[in-house]
């Protein structure tokens, strides 16, 4: 009997998760480089253009996660209301320095970013501002696909070329993972599950190592909890001027 596609799906994505997982040393870079930050009174920014931007949604602002994170949330880098729009301005470039600007960023502060391909001139251009800014630079990426494309950025270079840390999701090129001979393109993409396990294990590994520092890190509680919303109102107070969000 034919293998199901749920399956096949779950099969690929699980062992491209399981050959990133193998960067132990990187995704241990990256959880102390944001440790360091936070002790320091830092913030994670988090920025993607298109589908890329759940991943700041998915860390900022969420149940279990870690208070100082900044998902940088730009309506013209989304895919609603237009696609078309969100194209274009990926591809943009001289935007992102002012979008960062704008938000109170600090040379303690972390950038991550995360972008499939690391082609487009918006990721690129951010990296650069964080750069100056004097932020570390984390970036999640597939070097299979990043490696054979070209740059959108007048640079000629990638988003990896602008990171301190590169963390490989081991996707393929195009990022689609199944086929079909009566179909003529590759479908299910494998990026979204990949990315979401790494930067949410991650985040683990930053609170485990702010615990070791002795502090008691700020965790979002849910507000379906009780105690929830006193506990949030109090982290919202604190961080409403780093995150841009709140």
């Amino acid at each position: 009997m034919k293998k199901s596609r749920v399956i096949e799906f779950s099969e690929i994505m699980q062992s491209q998760l399981h050959e990133a997982l193998k960067q132990e040393d990187i995704l241990k870079e990256a959880s102390e480089v944001i440790a360091r930050s936070i002790l320091k009174d830092g913030v994670v920014h988090v920025f993607g253009c298109g589908h890329s931007q759940m991943f700041g949604e998915e860390l900022c602002f969420r149940t279990g996660g870690l208070v100082p994170i900044n998902a940088i949330m730009i309506t013209q880098y989304n895919i609603y209301p237009k696609v078309k729009l969100s194209q274009i301005m990926e591809r943009q470039e001289g935007v992102a320095h002012g979008v960062l600007a704008s938000m109170n960023p600090q040379p303690q502060d972390v950038m991550l970013i995360v972008s499939v391909s690391g082609r487009n001139a918006a990721v690129i251009d951010m990296a650069i501002a964080a750069k100056e800014m004097g932020m570390k630079v984390i970036c999640l990426t597939s070097l299979e696909y990043s490696n054979n494309v070209t740059s959108r950025h007048s640079s000629g270079k990638l988003l990896k070329d602008f990171s301190d840390i590169v963390i490989d999701i081991c996707g393929l090129k195009g990022d689609s993972v199944l086929s079909n001979d009566a179909v003529s393109e590759k479908f299910c993409s494998t990026s979204t599950v990949v990315s979401m396990s790494l930067l949410v294990g991650i985040i683990g590994d930053v609170i485990d190592s702010l615990a070791a520092s002795g502090i008691n890190p700020p965790i979002w509680v849910s507000g379906n909890l009780d105690r929830g919303d006193e506990i949030n109102k109090a982290y919202i107070e604190k961080y409403s001027n780093r995150v841009d969000i709140l």
